[in-house]
């Protein structure tokens, strides 16, 4: 039996390093791969904060909870993808306990205020679309700042009370079915009573996954029943295909955290759990820039300018 990462005790015996999953074959395409998305995750969410903070045309509550999504996808992204990559080059993937802990903490965090913030901005475009003549009175400016400081808020009580009971746990060994450090992981290599652990999923699944969806979906209805009473053809389309693309990347990303977080008892194989986990924390974090920014005409005309300044200010710079 291999003993990394091990360090006996009188009655038990504590894991100081865990083995993660690592890539056996392909190696070269999945870093290129998971780099590429990381660089355009980056690019598309920096961008996004970018244009936001510097054009006043996008200072509205829209933009501006769509730049603390960019935030978020880009510390979501941050939290796992450096260390696969760096763990995709070395004999053998590996992390320190209190390493795992805080990469599961941070990866938590931002997955609970994404939830929150997502049944938000869905809010959002319902009073936008619904009720226009109200939208400035509904969303001003000090009520968008407290809603996105609650769902940061939000995440981290509920990140908060999952990292806590995890390290609270005992393992039967150093090796995590994963490519990174999540909570699940954790309670599938513990030896100890993980019951409390899974209630806690179950019920955070519920308040912080499941109810933000329902909003979500319900403030979609109300946004469809309002477009159906549009008289244009033209503008009907137009919010249609908007509103689609936002619900299949909402859709995507709720499904597959539901997938992570409330898995059977027997869990996945750990090519699907793989799969899952991919998409909902490093895919969606790259698609969600492009569905609800960059295919927008007012972020498009901002970048424009922006564009058109750097050209006009490097040509005044020349001699």
């Amino acid at each position: 039996m291999r003993n990394r990462g091990w360090v006996a005790g009188m009655n038990q015996t504590q894991v100081t390093e865990f083995v993660l999953l690592s890539f056996s074959y392909g190696r070269p395409f999945l870093f290129a791969l998971f780099l590429a998305i990381y660089l355009a995750t980056l690019l598309g969410n920096a961008a996004i904060l970018f244009l936001v903070c510097l054009d006043p045309h996008l200072h509205s509550p829209m933009y501006f909870f769509l730049s603390h999504l960019s935030c978020l996808d880009l510390c979501y992204s941050s939290v796992t993808v450096p260390k696969i990559l760096a763990n995709a080059v070395r004999p053998e993937a590996t992390i320190s306990r209190g390493g795992c802990l805080a990469q599961a903490f941070f990866l938590m965090w931002c997955a609970g205020a994404e939830c929150a913030l997502l049944a938000l901005m869905a809010y959002d475009r319902c009073a936008a679309v619904c009720q226009p003549l109200r939208y400035a009175q509904l969303l001003g400016h000090g009520t968008c700042v407290t809603a996105a400081a609650s769902c940061w808020l939000w995440g981290l009580l509920d990140s908060a009370v999952h990292t806590l009971l995890a390290a609270r746990l005992s393992f039967c060994g150093a090796r995590l079915q994963h490519i990174f450090c999540d909570v699940p992981p954790l309670l599938g290599a513990a030896c100890s009573n993980t019951r409390p652990n899974e209630l806690a999923l179950h019920i955070s699944s519920i308040f912080v996954g499941l109810s933000p969806f329902l909003l979500v979906l319900i403030s979609y209805l109300y946004i469809l029943a309002t477009i159906l009473r549009m008289p244009l053809a033209t503008s009907r389309h137009k919010a249609f295909s908007t509103c689609s693309a936002h619900l299949l990347v909402v859709t995507l990303y709720f499904a597959a955290a539901n997938l992570n977080y409330n898995r059977p008892s027997s869990g996945y194989s750990p090519a699907a759990d793989t799969l899952v986990s991919v998409l909902y924390c490093i895919v969606t974090p790259m698609l969600n820039p492009l569905i609800y920014s960059l295919r927008s005409q007012e972020v498009r005309g901002a970048l424009r300018r922006a564009l058109r300044c750097d050209s006009t200010a490097s040509l005044l710079g020349q001699p």
